[in-house]
């Protein structure tokens, strides 16, 4: 009998009855699609190897056992798990958390010139930014959510309170045409926005961006400003796009044209822009989206909230726009769940199209996963599990009522599934989230924090 051969050693071995991989090499027939598995995407009682930051092997949990030992085994405790990758937050708002629940049932404009803004003059700052921070990656990442997409300001401050929760995070400094308490004028926010892309442009977590909000607030040269920065230090742009009626009607009344058509006269379109909303997009808008690759982010429950509108998903998808999902800040939506954005989004776009086909149910994972990855420019580092990625893992508890019993598992993951199914959360291969419990964080002092804010901005109303 020949030697059987030695263990290799890693980390963690991650085990469940289903696990996701999201791995489009698994659609073209590549590596992961020569297990056995009735979905591309999909195999059933698999595991996956961790070894530092990264994945180490995928596959049936039977060849991952024999091929490794772990010094920790996550799953496989006899109760049903579903393994995917972590989920991406391509729009939101972290610190704006603090603004929950503060002026509710208003349109947009009204919401942003009479309350918020107001607000952020008062309270708006370095400490507010990184304590709100802190509670907002606590929040995603108890929903699964593991790497996100920011816009707003003292992004230098809010970068601690991520690396502090794990999180993987792309910081888009905001940049306006008038002044806040962040800035005095427009050089001013280009200046921070270059100290952070100085500070954080080799960070394994932080990405730094450049954010102008939206053409009615940061005009035609703040635009081309950020697109020149963007190419110069190969960065993303993150900005608000099309998001009303009233947004609209203002462009066209100050510059002749449509957002997107004017924005694309202006040269600054193209794949390193994440344009959030696009609700109010005509065909030929649809189309020059999917030729400049600009990645939008969809904020379904926030459109509805402040009456948005619809965005045509159905019809970006089809022209070849890479569309994904955004929560939007927790101001205007008012959670900062994925799941919740999956699920609304799908029934939404059937009802709306008229096609219960519309936004299935593993088109809409996608988008939550690889499509967001992607649409970031961390496509290579996650949004799928597959061997040389970074480990950011999601792993929820299926032994539940509502998620009893099981045929497909990826209509549960965007039909049925909360938050707080949610039991384990790996980024970059460090646990931030075990047994529903926060690892990197004092869960009750963040919250005591929060509630000292939320008494201090209450009194000053």
């Amino acid at each position: 009998m020949g030697k059987e051969r030695e263990k290799e050693k890693v980390d963690f071995i991650l085990k469940a009855q289903y696990v996701l991989t999201m791995d489009n090499a698994a659609q073209a027939g590549g590596e992961t699609a020569k297990v056995k598995q009735k979905s591309p995407w999909l195999i059933e009682d698999g595991a996956v190897a961790v070894r530092g930051d990264r994945i180490t092997d995928v596959g049936p949990a039977s060849e991952i056992e024999k091929k490794y030992d772990a010094s920790g085994v996550i799953g496989g405790s006899g109760r049903l798990k579903a393994l995917l990758p972590g989920f991406v937050n391509t729009h939101t708002h972290a610190a704006m958390v603090y603004l929950r629940g503060i002026a509710d049932d208003l349109p947009l404009k009204e919401w942003l010139e009479k309350h918020i803004w107001p607000i952020e003059s008062k309270w708006l700052g370095p400490e507010f930014v990184n304590d709100a921070t802190e509670l907002a990656c606590l929040e995603m990442l108890k929903s699964g959510i593991t790497t996100y997409n920011d816009m707003y300001f003292y992004e230098t401050h809010a970068a601690p309170a991520v690396k502090k929760l794990g999180m993987r995070a792309v910081l888009g400094a905001g940049i306006l045409d008038f002044p806040t308490r962040a800035a005095r004028n427009r050089d001013e926010y280009f200046e921070l926005a270059k100290e952070l892309i100085n500070e954080f442009s080799n960070d394994e977590l932080i990405t730094p961006s450049v954010a102008p909000h939206a053409l009615y607030t940061c005009g035609p040269e703040g635009q081309k400003m950020a697109a020149r920065m963007a190419e110069k230090y190969d960065i993303p742009v993150h900005l608000h796009l099309s998001e009303t009626r009233w947004e609209i009607e203002e462009i066209e009344k100050l510059y002749g044209q449509r957002p997107v058509k004017f924005l694309d006269s202006l040269g600054v379109l193209s794949s390193r822009v994440i344009a959030a909303h696009c609700v109010w997009l005509d065909e030929e808008e649809i189309e020059l989206l999917a030729k400049r690759q600009v990645a939008v982010s969809h904020c379904v429950e926030s459109n509805l909230k402040l009456v948005s509108g619809f965005s045509p998903v159905a019809a970006m998808m089809r022209a070849g726009v890479n569309v994904t999902f955004g929560t939007d800040g927790a101001a205007s939506n008012n959670d900062l769940s994925l799941l919740g954005e999956m699920g609304t989004a799908s029934k939404l776009h059937k009802t709306v199209s008229g096609d219960p086909s519309a936004l299935d149910a593993k088109t809409v994972v996608e988008m939550a996963t690889i499509r967001g990855a992607e649409a970031l420019g961390l496509g290579d580092k996650t949004g799928s599990i597959k061997k040389g990625k970074a480990a950011d893992l999601v792993m929820l508890d299926l032994d539940k009522p509502h998620l009893t019993p099981i045929y497909n598992i990826f209509s549960h993951i965007v039909y049925a599934a909360r938050p707080s199914d949610v039991q384990n959360v790996m980024v970059n291969g460090r646990l931030a989230v075990r047994d529903g419990q926060a690892v990197t964080a004092d869960e009750k002092e963040i919250l005591q924090r929060a509630r000292l804010w939320g008494e201090k901005i209450k009194d000053s109303i």
